[in-house]
């Protein structure tokens, strides 16, 4: 009977002594509290934890992304848009984490949906659809704001996506269209304008120098006869009539000398 004693006994004290040491991995950091009081923080590497006497908390450094449910919020023009995002944070201060908040990681994915439905809700749509990083940096600085006294560090916040109704969608792709409407016409009018002018300074140049017109015009029939399918109906300009009745008007004149002398 005392040999069975001494093996229970044995066993019991192996497995405190087994229990006494703990390893931290690299990646993590161990708060160990003795009699329910905070004592330290364990670095990496194989440490001692005195059973019922001594308690301790693992919390992984490592970055971590948290995805933040999709939420349906109200923009300041009274648009309802639903919107999800992830959250990259990690752990700054492993004591703090412990000690000053329960379970950070729920807590840091509350906090988030919290302040994007508020972020959301001041911004107009259009800004929200155009600003999509700027909004981002502002959830991100209030976040890591809240989450600084518990020891949290927010490195980024990333919107993911952002589901309009499909009324709201008609309307937008309507808006779209109506403006792209108005940007052709705007330069279908601008090229018109600039056309015009350049059409009334070559008019202008023409005019300005004798035999222009004429040799525009040789150059027009030129262009024209390289098609032969083409039947090409030649119109005698005015100024050409002109000064066929000017030459005849001067050959008149000098086979008729005496009239003048007279």
């Amino acid at each position: 009977m005392l040999i069975y004693t001494f093996i229970v006994l044995g066993a019991l004290a192996v497995g405190a002594v087994a229990r006494t040491f703990r390893v931290v991995n690299e990646y993590e950091r161990g708060v160990k509290f003795t009699f329910g009081k905070f004592e330290a923080v364990m670095s990496p590497g194989i440490r001692t934890v005195i059973p019922v006497v001594q308690s301790w908390e693992r919390v992984d450094m490592r970055v971590k992304a948290v995805d933040v449910p999709q939420q349906e919020s109200i923009t300041r023009d009274n648009v309802t848009v639903s919107i999800n995002a992830v959250i990259y944070y990690k752990v700054r201060d492993a004591k703090k984490a412990i000690i000053e908040v329960e379970e950070y990681m729920y807590a840091v994915q509350q906090l988030a949906q919290t302040t994007m439905r508020n972020v959301v809700g001041e911004v107009d749509l259009d800004a929200l659809l155009a600003e999509r990083e700027q909004i981002s940096k502002q959830i991100r600085e209030v976040i890591d704001q809240a989450t600084d006294p518990w020891g949290i560090e927010v490195q980024s916040v990333e919107l993911k996506d952002i589901i309009l109704a499909e009324d709201m969608k008609r309307v937008i792709a309507r808006q779209a269209e109506a403006e792209r409407e108005r940007r052709a016409v705007t330069i279908q009018a601008e090229g018109e304008l600039e056309a015009a002018k350049n059409m009334a300074d070559a008019a202008r140049q023409l005019s300005e120098a004798d035999g222009a017109l004429h040799l525009r015009t040789l150059q027009t029939l030129n262009s024209l006869s390289s098609d032969e399918s083409n039947t090409v109906v030649f119109a005698i300009p005015v100024e050409a009539l002109r000064a066929l009745e000017g030459m005849a008007s001067s050959t008149g004149t000098a086979s008729h000398p005496e009239s003048t002398e007279s």
